[in-house]
């Protein structure tokens, strides 16, 4: 959302000392005046420069799938958020990224869930984990990495130009200097974008989009749209980061979209919302409501609609698969290189 005029202006010397302040913080880590922890294992961070979504999550679970499926046991290190939307049977407060992430590795990848990263990683270190996934690591530069990936949103790359408050931007664009490999996402091609990039690092570029997996039934999500449905008219809506680039990717799957309505990033829908929602829907003149995966965990407390709700389960495409995580493992083994020097 764009802020008006007037409170752009109102907020702007808060995002000139955020500026400040996030880049102080940044040398004072590269320095060494701020200590950096080291896991006994490998770290590969996947992060990216705005407030909210770039494919994060999907990209976890790629590298995740991959590293299973390569016969290792990787950990996935998440924040989490607000304490979760409840707890599992050993007190993991799962909110909506965590429990999505459990749900769809069925048991490929541990979880530590915790703002202290480290220590969750150290935990699952005594347990016998080697590989760490640094969910939403760019700015989480206590603790460090082998190889870090930063994701770029094809549709609005750096969040406006401005940063937080004003914009979506948690660092300028000159972090990516720190940036070990750059993937735009939602795009195979964007050569102005690349060109830009290169202006602040000389990481390799890699390109990659949301491909639909299925479109699922909620809450339970185990039943699937049945077949002829995909013409019909669907009423959109999400509370994610970036909830444009939702709208766009169901129109560029075909959807018939009668209308749209975008809530705060992570935001658990209450039987009020439900209600506004499903009106909306029928005056739209919709024959369902669709989400993302991720809604249906904060959207469960407010089921039934009269009318059916589906969830997008969407997968992460790379075209150069091979190239990217080559890219990743020289990368490791550059960083390991130059720590036994």
């Amino acid at each position: 959302m764009t802020l008006p005029t007037t409170m752009r202006w109102a907020l702007w010397p808060f995002a000139v000392a955020f500026n400040g302040v996030t880049r102080l913080r940044a040398a004072l880590y590269r320095s060494g005046l701020l200590p950096v922890k080291h896991l006994d294992g490998t770290v590969i961070s996947v992060g990216n420069l705005t407030a909210g979504g770039t494919g994060k999550t999907p990209m976890v679970l790629w590298i995740a799938e991959k590293l299973a499926a390569e016969g290792y046991q990787p950990a996935i290190l998440t924040r989490g958020y607000k304490g979760g939307v409840q707890a599992d049977a050993q007190g993991i407060p799962l909110s909506d990224e965590v429990a999505l992430l459990r749900e769809r590795l069925g048991g490929k990848a541990q979880l530590g869930v915790g703002k202290d990263r480290y220590r969750s990683g150290k935990t699952l270190a005594q347990h016998g984990v080697r590989w760490f996934i640094l969910d939403d690591g760019f700015q989480h530069l206590t603790l460090a990495r082998d190889a870090d990936i930063v994701l770029l949103d094809s549709i609005d790359p750096f969040g406006g130009g401005q940063l937080l408050p004003t914009g979506r931007l948690r660092e300028s664009r000159a972090a990516l200097a720190r940036a070990d490999i750059v993937v735009i996402t939602r795009t195979e091609h964007a050569p102005a974008m690349e060109t830009l990039v290169r202006r602040h690092t000389r990481a390799p570029v890699f390109y990659a989009w949301m491909e639909l997996a299925a479109v699922l039934r909620a809450p339970t999500m185990n039943v699937e749209l049945p077949a002829g449905c995909e013409g019909g008219k669907f009423f959109a809506f999400c509370g994610i980061g970036n909830s444009p680039a939702f709208f766009h990717d169901l129109r560029r799957w075909k959807f018939l979209v009668a209308g749209e309505k975008s809530f705060p990033d992570h935001h658990r829908y209450s039987k009020a919302d439900a209600a506004q929602l499903e009106r909306a829907a029928i005056a739209a003149g919709a024959d369902a409501l669709i989400c993302t995966e991720k809604d249906v965990f904060n959207l469960r407390g407010a089921l039934p609609m009269s009318l059916p709700v589906y969830a997008c389960r969407i997968r992460l495409e790379l075209p150069d698969a091979e190239g990217f995580w080559h890219a990743v493992l020289t990368t490791m083994e550059r960083r390991r290189a130059v720590s036994a020097l």
